[in-house]
């Protein structure tokens, strides 16, 4: 979006429609997650969490707690939530599990998308010829964050591997469960 800003601020692109744009790839994005709470249920995306071997990413724990947060802050955790990177998808999944209605769901995933494009095209626009400095402050920013998070993901998945690793009985405890 801030390269789209820049465009604009160069006359190649409108702003406007750039925003509008992100925007309803935002709410097309989000609807179908919105969409899986909402049909699944809570109890159907804890079974399909443990089914799925990891590769859903959440947890039958995460889906749980993050109703209960979704609960305590409704639509403001909708629309606010679409400026943080990785929460922006899964907001969606506890709204349709806890009923919020599609209209009021829509608003809210519109309005926080329309604010965040806006402020990411803006600063492209308003950087104009400076856009370099973009990449400057940026391009160490994003390592930093990719860092942080690649610990925190390596982290949970060598916990996740521990806690069953406990919970598995080993195998000479399953050959003498079987012969009894």
């Amino acid at each position: 979006m801030p390269l789209a800003g820049f465009m604009a601020a160069q006359g190649k692109l409108n702003l406007f429609y750039a925003v509008l744009a992100a925007t309803l790839g935002s709410l097309i994005g989000a609807l179908p997650w919105y969409l899986a709470g909402k049909y699944l249920g809570e109890p159907g995306l804890q079974r399909l969490a443990r089914r799925s071997g990891g590769w859903l990413k959440i947890s039958a724990d995460d889906i749980n707690q993050s109703r209960a947060w979704f609960n305590q802050h409704g639509g403001k955790a909708v629309m606010l939530c679409r400026a943080v990177p990785g929460v922006r998808t899964f907001i969606s999944i506890p709204a349709g599990i806890s009923g919020m209605p599609m209209l009021v769901f829509v608003f809210y995933t519109t309005l926080g998308a329309f604010i965040w494009e806006g402020i990411l095209a803006g600063s492209g626009y308003i950087l104009g010829n400076r856009y370099y400095l973009v990449k400057q402050y940026l391009g160490p920013a994003s390592n930093v964050v990719l860092a942080v998070l690649l610990v925190t993901v390596v982290t949970l998945l060598l916990r996740r591997k521990m806690r069953r690793a406990k919970t598995k009985p080993s195998s000479s405890v399953k050959k003498t469960a079987s012969k009894l």
